[in-house]
């Protein structure tokens, strides 16, 4: 991603006495017009970058310009660094890790004791979710569209996007961009993507919103739901919803009350539980659930005969 490119270019030049623009292109395998942009943007952001021209030049900090390494505590650099670990757990290639090694270097004194933070952002998808946040990557950077095939609860549909952010949430990934059939602002779960391919269409950046994640617009809710659970499975309801979302009734059971927003996810929930979970509301999915179980009886019904 771009923001850790610049962090790693700002590194390599706080190190280094002098640089170029090929080297640094060939360090992070992005062409040298990329780089001129991020070492323009360097400077924008109020970092006093020095280049000069023909033999003996080259990219460099100005004199007298040093990082104060007593704002960063050795608690800060282990959170960076496990914030950069974190990365590598969804990434392609050792990107992640390199840049850890250069801002490791000369930090040794920042940096006791063990780890003692472990972050992994991938699923058990991971062996098709890396190449799909690298494709998404290297489109919003590029600012290229992306097509793909998109799995919804209303169905099947081909998609194709303006990517503009990679969002990591709810322990899932999405990316969120302009969608050119829907004209309107989407968030796309990646685990529902397939066949994702970067397209040779460039697109100008928008005055694109920040994305609104916060649970009550993604999950809006609607669906008053009351359930009887059986006592043996309190373990799931606490690390789904939290230990408030249950109050014990006089016969042991839980009474859980939430509100729900699609009655798909909220049926196909309840079923897991089998005969440990009593719906009280909504009616509509007790009676799916009813339907469901004698549908399944059919299909099994030939059993033990």
């Amino acid at each position: 991603m771009k923001i850790d490119r610049l962090i790693g270019i700002l590194s390599i030049l706080l190190q280094e006495e002098k640089t170029t623009a090929p080297e640094l292109a060939e360090k992070f395998e992005v062409s040298r017009r990329t780089i001129n942009r991020d070492i323009e943007d360097l400077c924008k952001a109020g970092i006093p970058i020095r280049t000069a021209q023909g033999t003996g030049g080259g990219i460099s900090i100005m004199d007298g310009y040093r990082m104060d390494r007593t704002i960063l505590t050795s608690k800060d650099m282990q959170m960076i660094l496990a914030g950069l670990r974190s990365l590598d757990s969804v990434s392609g290639n050792r990107y992640y890790g390199q840049l850890m090694e250069k801002i490791q270097t000369g930090s040794s004194e920042f940096i006791s004791g063990r780890d003692s933070m472990l972050i992994d952002l991938s699923s058990w998808y991971k062996g098709s979710l890396v190449p799909k946040i690298e494709v998404i990557q290297n489109a919003i950077e590029n600012r290229h569209t992306i097509q793909f095939k998109y799995y919804a609860p209303s169905g099947d549909s081909n998609r194709r996007i303006e990517p503009y952010y990679l969002v990591f949430r709810w322990s899932s990934w999405y990316v969120w961009g302009w969608c050119l059939e829907r004209e309107d602002y989407r968030l796309f779960k990646l685990n529902r993507m397939n066949c994702v391919t970067e397209s040779e269409q460039f697109f100008m950046c928008r005055n694109v919103p920040m994305p609104n994640l916060s649970n009550e617009k993604i999950f809006p809710g609607g669906i008053k739901v009351k359930v009887l659970f059986a006592p043996d499975v309190k373990w799931r309801l606490v690390e789904e919803f939290g230990p408030h979302c249950f109050t014990r009734t006089d016969d042991g059971r839980l009474l859980f009350s939430a509100d729900y927003t699609d009655m798909e996810n909220l049926v196909t929930w309840l079923m897991t539980f089998g005969a440990k979970a009593e719906v009280l509301e909504p009616k509509e999915a007790r009676d799916i659930i009813r339907r469901n179980a004698e549908e399944t009886l059919k299909s099994y019904g030939g059993l033990g005969k």
